[in-house]
């Protein structure tokens, strides 16, 4: 796996989903979302999984 390119930051998810990095950190917390963290304690999100989510449809669900 080739980090620079497969995992995300927070604020690129934000981007994406077009909605403030923060709730990107509640998605995780919840585990709406997958995460990791860095060894320094940030969190970098899966691209694949980021993608794949981004192209479902949304529901109350997601």
């Amino acid at each position: 796996m080739d980090y620079d390119t497969d995992l995300m930051t927070p604020a690129e998810v934000a981007a994406l989903f077009r909605v403030d990095p923060k709730t990107v950190a509640r998605w995780a917390d919840s585990g709406k979302l997958p995460s990791i963290r860095t060894l320094g304690g940030h969190r970098r999100f899966p691209r694949k999984e980021v993608m794949e989510r981004a192209s479902r449809p949304a529901t109350e669900d997601n």
